[in-house]
């Protein structure tokens, strides 16, 4: 052991004792709580938020202070409010300075120095490293869902026991007890149905030392939180990953393919009610079913379909992804999933910059009033045919990915005339159609050839 692992292990000895906290030098953000209707979120003081999730999973231990400067005021400017990452990706992962995160990959050891001044590698560790992004996610108004260990370190070879989970879960509680922009992520791309006593574990100690963070579970592909643990007191809402495999490619029974909007219209039928979201659809730029480079990738159409469908579906809000960034993929990397573009340039990706729209889209009506609404829609469909739709009592919003022609039941909100619009998707434009009678069944066609990509959404306001 050299003399530096010999001192940073004497002074991680007494980290309970000292109980670090992250520091912070900007204004907190608002705390996130469940809306009072138990199907979204609000601040503190009963705003509506719109979860806007970006997948940046590797952040931690691979971007150094440059990059996380870089990457935080890119997902500000682009209208992301969430950053999904790994707190720990390994448990002998080291970050991009070289500090490890754990004394003898044992996750109830965390590599702790005695001071967090940078310019000094004697004193600034990994946590250090993880404050200071939190800091520059707070000062760029983004909350960051943590997830404390990735599933793979429990699941395979048994390294994480019980009572070490439990004393890092505490560990972690203790040291960002007063942050005010963490959400919690356990589990991490893992079955619910296996480790439950480490996964309720770790769940319980976070939730019960710091009640006011949200606390959720991000399951395996095709899987969802609620399957396992929507009635767990640690678990505050349900996520899903509906995954990256196309409807041919996905040979489980009764499983939801990707009709992700399936996970939403099903868990709010659960009680008790809780908000649910994608936490992660099929990436940009990632092949279709992950692992064969030679299929086609998945574009910024899928991933607008994913997030309209599952948000008109009644879910709180949507998770984007991309294969350079959930990777961090820089010069010199080993790629995974047959990435070959560095993550500063894939940060600019069509589907990146279009995510905003659905955020924009959704916050420009009464948020908190709107319910799914199927019965507005006469001509469903199925697969990328389908058509979804939500409303509240003076408006409603249907999208259509293939811009198929659209049946509308009317009569469903308020008023005798109604103002009807196209927005697009892609850019973020509304075009006007037309005041039109609150009755009967209206057609809708939108411009353009019927194909996959050429989504709509049609805007009914009541007059």
């Amino acid at each position: 052991m050299n003399l530096k692992i010999k001192y940073l292990y004497a002074l991680s000895i007494c980290f309970l004792l000292t109980a670090q906290i992250g520091h912070s030098q900007s204004k907190s953000l608002p705390q996130l709580k469940v809306s009072k209707n138990q199907h979204y979120f609000v601040t503190g003081d009963e705003k509506p938020f719109f979860w806007l999730g970006d997948t940046g999973w590797l952040t931690f231990g691979k971007l150094d202070r440059a990059g996380i400067d870089k990457y935080f005021k890119d997902r500000k400017d682009k209208g992301f409010n969430v950053v999904q990452v790994m707190v720990l990706h390994t448990l002998n992962v080291t970050n991009v300075y070289g500090d490890m995160a754990l004394i003898s990959e044992d996750v109830s050891k965390p590599l702790i120095t005695g001071g967090n001044n940078f310019k000094n590698p004697q004193e600034y560790d990994y946590w250090d490293h993880v404050d200071y992004t939190l800091d520059v996610a707070q000062k760029n108004g983004i909350y960051v869902a943590m997830v404390p260990v990735w599933g793979t370190n429990v699941s395979k070879g048994n390294k994480v026991s019980k009572a070490q989970a439990t004393e890092y879960a505490q560990f972690l509680a203790n040291r960002y007890k007063n942050r005010t922009n963490i959400i919690w992520l356990n589990g991490g791309d893992t079955h619910g149905n296996e480790f439950m006593d480490i996964w309720n574990a770790i769940g319980s100690t976070l939730k019960t030392s710091n009640s006011d963070q949200l606390v959720t579970f991000h399951p395996f592909g095709r899987t969802d939180s609620s399957e396992n643990y929507h009635n767990a007191k640690w678990l505050d809402f349900n996520m899903f990953q509906s995954g990256h495999r196309r409807y041919d490619q996905d040979t489980l029974p009764n499983s939801f393919k990707e009709d992700n909007y399936k996970f939403v219209q099903r868990d709010l039928t659960l009680k008790p009610i809780k908000p649910t979201l994608d936490g992660e659809p099929s990436y940009e730029g990632i092949p279709h079913g992950l692992h064969d480079t030679l299929q086609p990738k998945w574009t910024d159409n899928d991933v607008r379909r994913y997030g309209y469908w599952s948000v008109f579906a009644g879910a709180a809000g949507y998770t984007y992804g991309h294969n350079a960034v959930m990777q961090m993929f820089r010069k010199g990397d080993k790629p995974a999933y047959g990435n070959k573009e560095l993550w500063t340039s894939a940060i600019n990706a069509p589907g990146a910059k279009q995510m905003v729209h659905i955020k924009k889209l959704m916050l420009a009506f009464p948020y908190l009033e709107r319910v799914p609404d199927q019965s507005l829609i006469a001509n469903q469909g199925e697969k990328y045919d389908y058509l979804v739709a939500t409303r509240a009592n003076n408006y409603a919003l249907i999208y259509t990915y293939t811009g198929r022609k659209i049946a509308v039941n009317m009569g469903k909100i308020r008023g005798d005339k109604i103002t009807a619009s196209w927005y697009n998707p892609r850019n973020g434009k509304e075009t006007k159609i037309g005041i039109i009678d609150n009755t009967g069944t209206k057609e809708f066609q939108p411009s353009g050839d019927k194909k996959d990509g050429n989504d709509w959404v049609l805007i009914l306001r009541s007059n």
